[in-house]
C-alpha cells in the first residue's frame, strides 16, 4: 500500500484494488464526530477545501435517505454532488454512495467506521470503492486529497469549538 500522511490524515491506496482508504483521528467522542458527519448544518461547515462554500440542497441523514450539495466560489457554483445514505448506524457506521455531477458514471460506495480511541477521541476510517482503477486514479488527481485534508482540518476546528454540545 502507498500512504501519505499530513495533519494526521492518512490516505492509502492499494495498487490492486479500486479503493481509497482515509484514516483520521479526532479529539472528540464518537457521538460528536458522527453528528458532524450526519447533521447538514455541521457538514456544510467542514466538507471540502477552505476556499469553497458548501450549500446543502437536500440532506436526509437516515438509512434510506439521500443528499445533494453544491460547492461555490466567489458567488459561482463550481461543482455539485449527490448520493444516498444506505445505512446510518449512529456513532458506529455510515454507508453512502457519492457521485460528482460532472462524472455521473463514477459513483463510489463509501463506508465510514467510527471507533473509540483510548484517549477519548475517535478514529474515522473511510473506505471508498469505485468501479475501476482508472476511476480511482482520476479521483486522486481531481483535488480530492486536498479537499479531504482541508475538510478534516476544518472538522478538527469545528469539534474544538463545539465543547460537548449535542
Amino acid at each position: 500500500m502507498n500512504s501519505t500522511a499530513t495533519n494526521q490524515t492518512r490516505i492509502e491506496v492499494d495498487p490492486d484494488l479500486p479503493t481509497i482508504r482515509i484514516i483520521r483521528d479526532f479529539a472528540a467522542p464518537r457521538d460528536r464526530v458522527f453528528r458532524a458527519w450526519i447533521d447538514p448544518e455541521l457538514a456544510a461547515r467542514w466538507l471540502g477545501p477552505r476556499n469553497l462554500q458548501v450549500r446543502i440542497e437536500r440532506w436526509e441523514g437516515r438509512t434510506g435517505g439521500g443528499y445533494r450539495y453544491t460547492n461555490w466560489r466567489d458567488g459561482q457554483q463550481i461543482a455539485s454532488f449527490y448520493g444516498s445514505f444506505h445505512e446510518v448506524r449512529p456513532a458506529e457506521r455510515l454507508v453512502q454512495t457519492f457521485t460528482y455531477d460532472g462524472y455521473p458514471d463514477g459513483v463510489s460506495l463509501e463506508t465510514a467506521v467510527f471507533e473509540d480511541l483510548p484517549d477519548g477521541g475517535t478514529r474515522v476510517t473511510v473506505l471508498s470503492l469505485v468501479e475501476t482503477l482508472t476511476a480511482r486514479d482520476q479521483m486522486l488527481v481531481s483535488g480530492m486529497e486536498h479537499g479531504v485534508r482541508e475538510g478534516y482540518d476544518k472538522l478538527d476546528e469545528l469539534l474544538g469549538t463545539e465543547h460537548g454540545s449535542h
